[in-house]
Order: structure tokens, then sequence, then C-alpha cells
């Protein structure tokens, strides 16, 4: 009989969460009815106890499943294995046959117009997403799409917290999932007993606090606390703008390059500077900007058509885009995956270095996950300069952070009675 951890579901949950190395993914809350997922202070998604008792249940599932403590690499039947893009069925340069549909999503409108089919074809009985918030389209809230006009209607990338992983419905096998990688891996880790969803992920780079958005929203000239009509991210083009609506009809807007690069990029959290799969390795099918690239091999962001890499990471998620192309859905190509590996540079980069950035990270007395599968030290020891500078770095960054954390706390005076 396997031994049972003695410690409470809210004390494990706890652990991972002032180490920093929570990711919001919302998974916890699927083991106890009485966790909800709230925004932190920092503007981060973060489980609170709302009701019940804690107990010591659910935590050899949690330990298993939760992102801050494991994140296996992905070991499908019947793939190669690409070092740094991971395990591959097959791929596809890809955009969605209704020009529509690919001017609205965010590169090339795959995954919308796959969710969309999936839907009108009953081949999904719900799809989990996310979009903004009808009442407050600064804020990005998780939710199930029942038809094909709701997931047009959530259409584009929201670089801002969500938790896909804890709404209800998204551990159904007759549902589709589109998430981060995080809580794709969380969902494929609480459902090995039986079938899983279809899981549909995105390369992804990090998930910026809200308070990144309130303050672009501001700096851009609409006060933080004016109503706005509309708020989206990227698409309607491609990479397309960040722009917001107020009610009245103003509309801001900044560049990709600007949105994400200058404001929300920098203000993405602790554990996602430490992820090992921003790929989405755990998925059926996971989606990709295919960029263009420059002379030097990195990414141009000129406004165009936008093209979606599509990779198919199980023989289930293989089927379903193939018989999306024959249907219609997709206008597609065969794509090598190293031609995608070339223009992703950031993904190729982070993994490469995520070995010298986690020793980094403990050598100043930081805690990081458990990482089984990804080949780190391989990648780490192919590239031994770059590994010790970043560890260097990534050591330097954290004690200095923690200095300055310590110098804005006052100082308690602590009473004993």
């Amino acid at each position: 009989m396997a031994k049972r951890s003695a410690r409470t579901l809210d004390a494990a949950i706890d652990e991972v969460v002032r180490s920093g190395n929570c990711s919001g993914c919302g998974a916890c809350t699927q083991l106890d009815a009485g966790i909800r997922m709230e925004l932190s202070e920092e503007g981060f998604a973060r489980p609170r106890r709302v009701a019940g008792t804690a107990t010591a249940a659910a935590v050899d599932r949690f330990d298993a499943a939760c992102p801050g403590r494991r994140m296996p690499a992905a070991r499908p039947a019947s793939t190669i294995r690409h070092p740094t893009m991971g395990p591959v069925v097959a791929a596809w340069a890809a955009s969605a046959a209704d020009r529509d549909i690919r001017h609205r999503g965010s590169s090339g409108g795959a995954i919308t117009a796959l969710t969309a089919w999936l839907l009108e074809q009953g081949e999904a009985a719900s799809v989990v997403g996310a979009r903004a918030d009808p009442v407050e389209p600064r804020r990005t809230v998780s939710l199930t799409l029942q038809t094909r006009e709701e997931a047009l209607a959530s259409a584009g990338s929201r670089y801002a917290p969500t938790s896909n992983a804890a709404v209800r419905g998204a551990l159904d096998p007759a549902a589709a999932v589109v998430g981060k990688p995080c809580e794709v891996s969380a969902i494929r880790s609480l459902t090995t007993d039986g079938p899983a969803p279809l899981l549909i992920s995105f390369f992804c780079a990090g998930t910026p606090g809200q308070q990144a958005t309130d303050a672009l929203v501001e700096q851009l000239g609409i006060p933080r606390h004016a109503p706005l009509r509309e708020l989206w991210y990227r698409g309607r083009g491609w990479p397309g703008r960040f722009t917001a609506v107020s009610l009245e009809g103003t509309e801001v807007s900044a560049s990709y390059d600007e949105s994400w690069g200058a404001h929300l990029g920098p203000a993405t959290q602790w554990r996602c500077k430490l992820c090992p799969d921003g790929v989405g390795e755990q998925s059926d099918i996971t989606a990709a900007d295919f960029w263009n690239s420059d002379e030097r091999g990195y990414p141009v962001f000129d406004e165009q058509d936008g093209v979606s890499a599509l990779i198919a990471r199980t023989r289930r998620g293989a089927d379903v885009i193939a018989r999306a192309i024959t249907a219609g859905v997709l206008d597609a190509r065969p794509l090598a995956i190293g031609d995608l590996a070339a223009v992703q540079p950031l993904q190729v980069r982070r993994r490469t270095l995520l070995l010298g950035r986690m020793l980094g990270a403990r050598l100043a007395g930081r805690p990081t996950p458990r990482y089984p599968g990804f080949g780190l030290l391989r990648l780490a020891l192919a590239h031994p300069i770059e590994t010790l500078r970043t560890a260097r770095g990534t050591r330097t960054r954290v004690l200095r952070e923690r200095a300055a954390r310590a110098a804005a706390s006052p100082t308690r005076e602590v009473t004993r009675t």
C-alpha cells in the first residue's frame, strides 16, 4: 500500500505559492471544492481556501500534477522527439480557411477554426478556454464554450492571468481544453486513470500580472478606472496591436513589440521564468506563430496575414488536424519541425539555458520544481559557458530581489506572551 502524505493539501499548496513556483493553472481546485482561484496583490492567479477544511487526502495527486512541484516531459507513442520543440507526430504551417477567423485570430486563427469546427460537428461537447470579461474587458476569464459563435467571440490571445484547469468540465473526456502548457500538463496528470479531454495548447512565453495590462492601458491614455468597451492583445491582423476602446469610443493601441516586448513580457511571474515547457508538450495539438525571420533568424513582426504552426503531438491530435484539413476548415502544408525551431529563438534558448537558471536559483536558496525527461543536462553541457553565465546572473538577480523586498518591508516587533 502506498504511503499517504501527512501534509495537508493547504500546506502543500502554501509551499508552492510561498516559493514563487505557482503558475496559477488552477488544477488544485479540482482536488478540493473549497479552494478557489483569485488574483493576488501582485496581480497573479493564486489558490485560496474559501470553504471546507484542509485534508491530506489529495496531496499525492497534487504533488504529481502541480506544475510548481513537477512537470514531466511528454513521451507519447509513435513520435519523434525534437530537443527543444518536443514530441512530434506531424507538423503543418496552417491558417483558418475562413478569412474572417484568420484575421481575428492571433496567429492564423487555427485554434479558433478548430474549436469552432469541433463544437459545430459535435466532436466536442464543450470547449474550455478564455476570453475578455464582458463586464471589465481589462480582465480575462476562463470559461466553457458551447457553440461555434462563442468560440469565434473568444478568438485572440489573452496575455493575462487565467486558470483554465480550474474550470468545471476541464477533466471531461468529451470536452476539448485550450490552455497554457502548465494548464494542459496538470490536466494530463489528473486524468491518467481514464480518458482525457482533447488537449490543445500553444507556445507560451509566460503570464504577465494583471497590473501590467492596467498600467499599459493607462499609459496609452485611458484612465485606470475608466470603463472599457473592448480590449484585445493581438489579432485583427498578425501579429496585431494591443488595443483598448473606451465606452465613449476612444481607441488607443500599441504594437506587439511595444506591448509585449516593453510592458507585458517583463512582468511575467517567477514560475514562468523557470518553465521547461513553453511549447505545450503534453497537448494533443500545439499551435505557434510561424514568423517570417530576418537575416539573423529572428522573427519579423511586420503586419501581414497570420500563419500558425500546428504540431500534432499524439495520433489523436494528428487525426483531428487531418480531418479539419480535409473538411476545408484549415489551409495547410507540411512543415519541418526544424523550420519552426529556427523562427522560435526564445523557446529554443529558454530550454537550452534552463538548467543554468535553475542552478542559479538554488544557489540563491530558492527551490525549483522537478522537470523529468526534458534532457536539460544534455542541453546545458552543449553550451557550458552560457549555462554558467546564466547561473551566475540568475543567482545575482534572486539575491538582489530578495534584498530589495527585505528593504521595502517594515521591521515588525514580535511580542511573545
